[in-house]
């Protein structure tokens, strides 16, 4: 067989072959001095005083977090063939009584209601009942 009539995937296990002996051969460097880099060290992590002296948590981290709050009358469920027929002076009857408070909504979630008033001709609502962080927990799940 001359070197012509040679298998090229003979010649390539041939060529890997000599690289692994060759690599063998060679002193083996650890990958730590080889690379350079030393093994990192870090600090034990100490727990930073959440809580204030009277047990309230510290929200000033937090406190420049934009939040949509939002008031609702009441909310309906109507076909669009009715909503397309809407026009000036149309009436859109609401799940809610005259006089039941209005939900007070933050990020989409009820965390107060309270009743419609005008001050400086201007409306506003006066909270008649804030939700408590346990009931809202409760309302989500």
């Amino acid at each position: 067989m001359s070197e012509t009539d040679v298998d090229p995937n003979e010649l390539l296990a041939n060529e890997w072959a000599a690289a692994l002996e060759q690599q063998e051969k060679e002193e083996v460097i650890p990958k730590k001095q080889a690379s350079g880099a030393a093994s990192a060290k870090f600090q034990e992590l100490q727990q930073e005083d959440v809580a204030e002296s009277d047990g309230e948590v510290s929200l000033d981290s937090i406190l420049d977090v934009p939040v949509i709050i939002s008031m609702e009358i009441g909310r309906t469920h109507i076909p669009i063939r009715n909503l397309l027929q809407l026009n000036q002076g149309s009436v859109v009857e609401l799940d809610r009584l005259a006089g039941e408070p209005m939900d007070v909504l933050v990020n989409g979630t009820l965390i107060a209601q309270g009743e419609v008033v005008v001050v400086n001709e201007k409306f506003g609502i006066r909270l008649t009942d804030v939700i408590s962080p346990t009931d809202r927990i409760k309302r989500l799940r």
